[in-house]
């Protein structure tokens, strides 16, 4: 059954949200199409630089991404605290960066004396305008918008780019957030188009690992410089007193990540460490289950994703009797 999509964003039941928008035409994303012999693999690009840039002017940020041929999966996560507690001119001056703006803002800005109405009007529409700038909605509609009129004009054509919208997954505990980033960054490894992750074009892994290695080769020239850099558009992984960050190590995730790629991978030769990693039993996650959400995630659960006791809960807050991935 369809649910209206303010049923499906619900900021007061977690602010992680897994999304996938997938081409309608046959015509790839990105990569190379067999059909028609044209590589498109300068798209992928499009569509980074795209997020990054619409992550800086809205209160959403990116944990995880990967883009692939005829679709793309982020993972992000709002932030609407800092949204409202940005000023009214820096309210303006984001929305000003992606859009027209309106004359009384327009007088506001030129400092012209305006009416009490006119205040009025402005309270109202800048209200508006933070309001959209925490809402996923309307970063997936810049997005997918500018990405489909730019290849729209390259492929000389009309008509719709995208199968629909886009799907969404709430994330509602640490399991669901950190078994679905696994799912997104592992996509490639599982689709058999890269053999590991470092090779894993267009992830936020590559990017996250070729990080690391920076930091690495930095330290072995400047050993005071101990403190590791993480990539400034991505979401950075933190200790749980962090408030904005991942509550999770960049170091025991990347671990983890290398043992669930070769776990999945069925063409991946090598030994498969049969020790748990340690992200595992911190956070009590049976093996089985793990590697069967890295595999199937979105098969495995539908709007809301989490352990069990967190989709009984969340089923009932949405008056539902249950949620897919609980029976």
């Amino acid at each position: 059954m369809t649910r209206a999509r303010h049923s499906l964003i619900d900021l007061a039941a977690t602010p992680y949200y897994h999304v996938i928008s997938r081409c309608v035409r046959r015509a790839f994303l990105c990569g190379e199409d067999r059909y028609t012999g044209k590589n498109f693999d300068h798209r992928r690009q499009w569509l980074i630089d795209r997020v990054k840039l619409l992550s800086g002017v809205f209160s959403i940020d990116i944990a995880a991404y990967a883009i692939m041929s005829n679709h793309y999966h982020l993972v992000l996560r709002v932030d609407k605290d800092r949204a409202l507690s940005w000023t009214m001119d820096e309210v303006i001056g984001r929305w000003y960066h992606l859009y027209h703006g309106h004359p009384i803002v327009d007088s506001y800005l030129k400092r012209d004396v305006l009416s009490k109405g006119a205040l009025l009007k402005l309270a109202s529409i800048t209200k508006e305008w933070r309001e959209r700038l925490f809402d996923i909605s309307w970063l997936m509609r810049n997005l997918n918008e500018y990405i489909a009129r730019a290849a729209n004009k390259e492929d000389n054509c009309k008509g719709r780019y995208w199968e629909g919208r886009y799907k969404s997954q709430a994330l509602l505990d640490e399991t669901a957030i950190l078994s679905c980033m696994m799912y997104v960054d592992l996509n490639p490894v599982r689709a058999g188009v890269s053999n590991n992750l470092i090779e894993s074009d267009f992830t936020s892994i590559q990017e996250r690992i070729k990080q690391v290695k920076r930091h690495h080769q930095s330290n072995q020239k400047n050993p005071e410089s101990s403190i590791l850099q993480q990539p400034p558009a991505l979401l950075p992984f933190a200790s749980s007193k962090a408030r904005n960050a991942i509550h999770f190590s960049i170091k025991e995730y990347l671990e983890l990540a290398d043992w669930s790629g070769r776990a999945i991978h069925p063409n991946k030769p090598g030994f498969i460490n049969h020790e748990t990693p340690s992200l595992l039993t911190t956070l009590d996650i049976d093996v089985e289950f793990w590697l069967e959400s890295v595999r199937n995630f979105t098969r495995q659960y539908g709007a809301f994703a989490g352990r069990e006791q967190t989709l009984r809960a969340s089923a009932s807050s949405h008056n539902c009797r249950w949620h897919k991935g609980v029976g």
